[in-house]
């Protein structure tokens, strides 16, 4: 087991619980918006979906490519932070009442992008593994 790929995702999947907990009880007292509370309920669920990816990566670090794992890692990781990151700081925005930055449309389909190759990394390591006898 990968312990960097396994601490990591019980980083990510604890501050994923806390996001979650505040977008159920916090969030809901600040605004009753339905589309501020979707894009924040989004942001939260690809997070937390995606910190299991991380943990999956450690789990099967053992028994696949070195190379693979660690990329697929990095790309779960700026997926979390790009896609999660860009719609926790929109829903901030959104609160606000300001105008988010115009770059910040363009940082979560890249997260997003991050995700897909995320998945496709872990897949071919997932075809690489090394089978026992």
């Amino acid at each position: 087991m990968d312990k960097v790929n396994l601490f990591l995702a019980s980083i990510f999947a604890a501050i994923a619980v806390a996001a979650g907990a505040f977008g159920a009880h916090g969030l809901q007292q600040l605004t009753k918006d339905p589309a501020i509370l979707q894009t924040y309920q989004t942001a939260v669920q690809y997070h937390f979906w995606h910190a299991i990816a991380l943990l999956l990566t450690g789990l099967l670090a053992p028994f696949g490519k070195v190379t693979l794992n660690y990329w697929a890692r990095q790309s779960f990781l700026s997926g979390i932070v790009c896609f999660s990151g860009s719609l926790y700081l929109l829903t901030y925005f959104r609160l606000q009442q300001t105008l988010p930055m115009k770059w910040i449309v363009f940082v979560t389909p890249m997260g997003g992008l991050f995700f897909i190759l995320g998945w496709v990394l872990l897949g071919l390591s997932f075809a690489s593994f090394k089978q026992s006898n």
